[in-house]
């Protein structure tokens, strides 16, 4: 596996960057941002994910690590391959993708090339609750995230509510919890858990709201 590679850039054409590594051209994949980044005859370092294929060997190149996590998980989707997933990430970031999937708007999705309606929803479902580690700059995530409240927000999104409603109740519980229940992730699941009332999951993720 090549995890990264840290060469010479010989040579950039739209979406494909030839670094030389060791006297060797490789020659990797990249997203339109990325590749007008680069200048021929400076050091380039990227994090890559090498796709091996029976016929092809293809080499993705990223600039952040969040990026190539991301490009990890979008892969994981049923229908999405490695160029579907780079289109992705060319046009939604990974923090704009995890807003996205937090707030169930598959439509984010469908304005990517290659991306149908039937695709864009298989994302939003497939990649619940595994988007949290990217949202610290979404502008859906918890204005008050620390360590216990990610967990009941993990929590509470495995116990089947949508992450739009359970990082609203987990809002809600910061702002209204004691300290003692601020420290304790079972005490802040409680408080969230009171926020969202009797209702189930599956009701409040079909309206979209706790009660």
């Amino acid at each position: 596996m090549i995890s990264s590679v840290r060469g010479t850039v010989i040579a950039v054409a739209g979406t494909t960057a030839i670094i030389e590594v060791g006297g060797v051209g490789l020659s990797v994949s990249v997203t339109p941002q990325l590749g007008l980044s680069l200048r021929i005859g400076t050091e380039a370092r990227l994090r890559t994910a090498l796709i091996v294929r029976e016929d092809d060997l293809a080499l993705f190149g990223f600039r952040e690590a969040d990026e190539l996590a991301v490009f990890d998980l979008l892969r994981g989707v049923t229908g999405v391959g490695p160029k579907s997933a780079m289109g992705v990430l060319a046009a939604i970031s990974p923090a704009e993708i995890a807003t996205a999937v937090a707030t169930e708007n598959d439509a984010a999705f469908r304005k990517v090339s290659g991306i149908g309606p039937k695709t864009a929803k298989l994302i939003v479902l497939s990649l619940a609750g595994k988007m949290l580690p990217f949202a610290a700059t979404a502008p859906n995530a918890p204005t008050s995230a620390t360590p216990v409240s990610e967990s009941v927000l993990v929590a509470l999104v495995g116990l089947g509510w949508s992450e739009r409603v359970a990082a609203q109740a987990v809002d809600e519980a910061v702002a209204e919890a004691s300290a003692m229940e601020l420290a304790s992730v079972p005490a802040l699941l409680r408080v969230a858990l009171t926020r969202l009332g009797p209702r189930q999951p599956s009701a409040a993720r079909s309206e979209g709201v706790p009660s």
